[in-house]
């Protein structure tokens, strides 16, 4: 039997709730409007990758990320063993993993997501940057699969990880810039670099031009095939799922827009979409799901 949600479990809950609001706007109001149980099994996912990033982010040197790292595997041990952190996230997350089939799996994913980062090598080529982005990214998918779709089959795990990767590209698109100049880091493909004749110094030194552009919208293109190819997969999921998720999915892809709208400056600009925007998002996809319903 399930244990009932006690004064403190619901603390624990509104600081995992605190973590999405903070650091992910459009996950916070995409998920935000889904039923209590599931919000908080989100919240609390959430929170757990949130301090896989924070391990490596809040460090000062590849030595201190990877001990951090070593820390949270540790404790991920003890969480699987059934001796979880006395902590609110672990908490959370323990009650979460009691309501829901979560695969633990793909929390371990998620670290080792973080330790190729710590040791990055820039992708060859597309099956690379799939591979990693599966990591950090279409992990997620993973993890909350079994919160918002009552049929986890085989199927619906190979989509919801290209959903993640299609976010995670999106992400790579958006902070080419950032990425750079904080990290030293260069997700784009070398493959596609060198198809397209761009230099890295050209990356390195933010020169945007038809090159460059060319670069980023051959990288957009995949993810867009993501974002399209998931679409029908929305009826498997729970009805009240479906408008939170195809949300999350175009707040995401809208960021592509931003970054066209904005001349292709990832590299200066931090391109969001705004709330107006995101409104009329939620407006268009009410709509896309009373026809689809109606058919």
């Amino acid at each position: 039997m399930m244990k009932p949600y006690t004064p403190s479990l619901e603390n624990d809950y509104r600081i995992c709730e605190s973590i999405i609001k903070e650091h992910s706007k459009s996950f916070y109001y995409a998920f935000s409007s889904l039923p209590d149980l599931d919000a908080k099994a989100v919240y609390a996912i959430y929170a757990f990758c949130r301090m896989a990033d924070d391990a490596i982010d809040h460090a000062e040197d590849a030595p201190e990320r990877m001990e951090n790292l070593r820390e949270l595997e540790s404790d991920l041990d003890d969480f699987i063993a059934g001796e979880p952190p006395n902590t609110p996230m672990w908490r959370a997350l323990w009650d979460t993993c009691e309501r829901y089939d979560i695969d633990a799996s793909m929390l371990y994913a998620q670290i080792k997501g973080q330790e190729m980062d710590v040791n990055f090598e820039q992708p060859e080529d597309m099956k690379d940057l799939i591979h990693y982005s599966n990591h950090v990214a279409g992990s997620v998918g993973r993890l909350l699969l079994p919160i918002l779709c009552d049929n986890p089959s085989a199927e619906r795990k190979i989509n919801a990880e290209k959903l993640g990767v299609a976010m995670q590209i999106t992400n790579i698109l958006r902070d080419v810039g950032e990425d750079m100049r904080e990290h030293g880091r260069v997700y784009i493909p070398t493959s596609i670099l060198r198809q397209h004749g761009c230099a890295m110094n050209q990356i390195e030194q933010g020169e945007i031009d038809q090159v460059f552009i060319n670069v980023w919208e051959d990288l957009a293109t995949h993810a867009e095939v993501f974002y399209d190819d998931f679409r029908s997969e929305i009826i498997h999921y729970k009805k009240e799922a479906r408008l939170p998720l195809l949300l999350s999915l175009s707040v995401y892809r809208e960021i592509l827009n931003e970054v066209r709208k904005n001349g292709y400056d990832c590299f200066t600009k931090r391109n969001a979409v705004s709330m107006a925007r995101k409104m009329k998002i939620r407006n268009e996809e009410s709509q896309f799901l009373k026809k689809i319903i109606d058919a």
